[in-house]
């Protein structure tokens, strides 16, 4: 590789790191809770969506012997090289409801909503030595980057499941989940100092206040700490374990913003809630009652927002700001800007002043202001690529906004130009109390003063990685700078106003980072095996869990029983996993070009024993979404070909498949031997193939579901005769015990998650709530889902 080459992979790598997590649109999804209403057309799906449909194959089912007919053709323990994609740097993996009507007119439609992440390309091959003589095929030259397999130490301990005493019986709807994996356990945030994907930082000169999104609270720190210090008072819980989801005026759920103004008034983003909460003098207490609450107007019947007055419509708010006097609210979801030119003192008190940008907004996300000025960040900005399409950018008021929609004074695509290709929101700006105007973004931007015009660039970038993302925010006190960074799950704190680029941070909050050690790749997450989009896989004895956007594979050698155990082993570098299936011993998982395929499940930490990289005879891999095995087929699923491909038994380098099925943008797949289940991008429906009537020509679908019945299920998995829907946008999984049934149009047996219509598009945490399920494993005892983007659980539920 030239050294030029090799320096704008460094930068790209960089600035990809960004690119969330975990997940928080995962996705998947920023506004996806409104995708589709109860009835009526199917819409978008958000961006993180195309969450990882996953299935299991049982160990033994009714449709005949489990004898594999299985052609193994390598003995690999090689990862093979193919073109590892990764997001584009600007793109934040929520998919705002603008981009699910835009589509592809949007230049973050495909990561944001439909998962896709490509634009940018490095190689990669992981070369490992084997027992075993090594074969790959189809397979350019390519840099290496080997799989690393690193076992959790100290060695994982965990409670593990009798397999002798295995429970019997079925489910009941509504039962609750008995373990949970994926975090700390059930209504646990791990403490005071483990934040889960915070968003904005705020202070009123004496205290600091951070929104600790995906944990449903603000943490608030009495004095300016100045280390990894632990907070005094937290809001929206009564303690700093808890963080299950509320809705009374001491409850939030997913509060993105928080802000705080010198006269002690507090003010909370409460997004999943569609309200502003509003403290009028500064709290005291844990779990402190709010005074106000702004809650956006009442929704219509098809689940919008409201459409009655304007300046009511505050749904998914994503940031606030105020100087005590003035109160400014960001609406995403109705591409808006409320201003209260004097502070709310009631409840639903209207705004005075509505912005639409000249109809160019498309989902505000940020604000900076002194009170003088105003500035807006929009991650669909409608300016840059025409009505119909979305870009990222930031819009400017040199001086504050007195009128409804007024014009701004100009807009920046981007403040530097390697973010050009999908432009760049500024997620957080202050005025410094030197006058100065400092806004982070991709990355830390300096300016005289405020900016004055679309080509006045800052003076000083410190182009260090923040991991941040929408939601990120910064904040200047005693002059300390604090960044809060949504992806590296910490508070960065500079003890002046750093200078020079690649300058660290001087003190890091919410780990153990050395003072000046600027380890920016310390992740407190990833250090407590949280997973971004779970995929589960089980053959009864052993539990695999594999995740695209974290590429990598987590195994648990025997079955966990009970909450918060470790995997014994973490496969790093794999190539986005997006499906997989056991079958007797043999595990397969599929994600881009690649295929792996172990002849026993590795509860050792054993290499692949085959790999397929780019292509099987003369079918080119493009974009593998799902695998399935039964006693007669190895299915794969190329979302990009639009095909599933049959093969009798694991294919060699030259095998031709017996058969394919031609079917748009298929996903994850499941065969029971009887039956093959097919999951589809952006759809209301599963479907269901005769797996006998396959080879003669006869691939006429049955379709189940439907608007309304399904929402843009992503996972299904078939298990004897039974048949499982992760129902992802509507928050539940249904249980069919009989296929059969649901062939026939029958309502599911069982729902798991949400039960309540009225609230299906409202995703919850909590031990009998499901926030976006995903994908499914079942082992005839115990069922593991798998959440996607925002939350990432992996629960499991077990018969009764």
């Amino acid at each position: 590789m030239k050294a030029s080459t090799f320096a704008v992979a460094v930068i790209l790598i960089i600035l990809i790191s960004g690119c969330i997590s975990q997940q928080t649109k995962q996705s998947f999804i920023e506004d996806i809770k409104k995708i589709i209403p109860l009835s009526g057309e199917i819409k978008q799906l958000p961006e993180d969506f195309e969450p990882q449909d996953q299935f299991t194959e049982p160990e033994t089912q009714n449709s005949g012997p489990n004898t594999l007919n299985s052609k193994p053709w390598t003995q690999d323990s090689k990862l093979a090289t193919q073109d590892q994609q990764q997001p584009i740097p600007d793109c934040d993996s929520i998919c705002d409801d603008f981009e699910k009507q835009v589509k592809e007119q949007s230049i973050c439609y495909k990561q944001d909503c439909l998962g896709i992440k490509e634009n940018v390309t490095s190689t990669q091959s992981s070369p490992q030595q084997s027992q075993q003589p090594q074969q790959q095929f189809n397979q350019p030259p390519q840099d290496s980057a080997e799989i690393k397999i690193t076992k959790t130490e100290p060695e994982s301990k965990y409670k593990t499941a009798n397999l002798s005493k295995k429970p019997s019986g079925w489910f009941s709807s509504g039962q609750e989940a008995d373990i949970m994996l994926s975090g700390i356990d059930f209504n646990n945030s791990g403490g005071s100092l483990l934040f889960n994907h915070p968003g904005t930082i705020a202070t009123d000169g004496t205290h600091l206040l951070l929104a600790d999104r995906n944990n449903n609270r603000i943490l608030i720190w009495n004095k300016l700490p100045r280390g990894n210090e632990e907070p005094d008072l937290v809001l929206g819980q009564k303690d700093f374990i808890s963080n299950n989801p509320g809705t009374g005026t001491d409850g939030m759920d997913w509060p993105v913003a928080v802000a705080a103004s010198s006269d002690g008034k507090v003010i909370v983003a409460d997004t999943y809630n569609d309200r502003i909460m509003i403290w009028n003098s500064f709290p005291t207490k844990n779990g402190q009652a709010a005074d106000i609450i702004l809650q956006d107007e009442p929704k219509t019947g098809d689940g919008k927002p409201g459409t009655g007055n304007p300046k009511r419509n505050s749904g998914w708010p994503w940031a606030v700001w105020t100087d005590g006097k003035k109160l400014i609210v960001t609406s995403t979801a109705t591409s808006s800007v409320l201003i209260w030119n004097t502070f709310p003192t009631k409840n639903d008190q209207t705004a005075d002043i509505v912005l639409y940008a000249n109809k160019t907004f498309g989902t505000p996300r940020s604000i900076g202001s002194d009170g003088t000025n105003l500035m807006i960040g929009d991650h669909n900005a409608k300016l840059f690529t025409g009505s119909s399409g979305g870009g990222r950018g930031t819009f400017f008021w040199k001086t504050f906004p007195t009128k409804d929609d007024q014009e701004y004074d100009f807009a920046m695509r981007t403040m530097d130009e390697r973010h050009g290709g999908v432009g760049e929101e500024l997620w957080g700006a202050i005025t410094l109390s030197d006058g100065r105007f400092a806004a982070i973004g991709e990355s830390l931007y300096i300016w005289d003063k405020f900016p004055e015009n679309e080509n006045d660039k800052p003076e000083i970038t410190i182009a260090y990685s923040f991991k941040s993302n929408s939601g990120s925010g910064i904040v200047e006190a005693n002059k300390t700078i604090y960044i809060s960074s949504t992806n590296g799950n910490r508070i960065f704190g500079y003890n002046s106003v750093p200078s020079i680029a690649q300058q660290k941070h001087d003190f890091a909050i919410g780990s153990d980072d050395i003072i000046g050690s600027g380890s920016i790749d310390a992740d407190p997450l990833a250090d407590n095996y949280f997973i971004t989009n779970p995929i589960p896989l089980t053959d009864g004895k052993s539990l695999i869990a594999i995740s695209d956007f974290d590429r990598k594979m987590y195994v648990w050698k025997n079955l966990p029983d009970e909450s918060g155990a470790k995997p014994d082993f973490v496969y790093s570098n794999m190539d986005g996993p997006w499906g997989g299936a056991i079958f007797n011993s043999t595990l397969a998982i599929g994600g881009k070009k690649t295929i792996l395929i172990w002849n026993e499940i590795p509860k050792n930490g054993e290499m692949p024993d085959i790999t397929i990289a780019n292509s099987i005879g003369s079918v080119q891999l493009k974009d593998v979404r799902g695998i399935a095995m039964d006693e007669k087929y190895f299915y794969v699923a190329d979302s990009n070909a639009n095909v599933i491909y049959a093969w009798d038994g694991i294919p060699d380098e030259n095998a031709e498949p017996a058969f394919k099925i031609q079917t748009e943008q298929p996903a994850r797949i499941s065969s029971n031997g009887k039956y093959l289940v097919v999951m589809k991008k952006e759809s209301a429906n599963v479907e269901l193939y005769k797996v006998s009537e396959l080879l003669s020509g006869n691939q006429k679908p049955i379709s189940i579901g439907g608007p309304g019945k399904f929402n843009l299920p992503s996972g299904a998995l078939l298990y004897g005769n039974s048949l499982f829907v992760a129902d992802t946008v509507f928050n539940r999984v249904h249980v069919w015990k009989n296929v059969e049934d649901a062939i026939a149009g029958k309502d599911a047996d069982v729902i798991l998650g949400e039960t309540d219509a009225a609230k299906l598009n409202h995703p919850e945490i909590g031990k009998n709530k499901l926030f976006w399920p995903a994908a499914v494993a079942f082992d005839g005892s115990y069922l593991w889902v798998g959440e996607f983007k925002f939350s990432g659980r992996l629960m499991r539920f077990s018969v009764k």
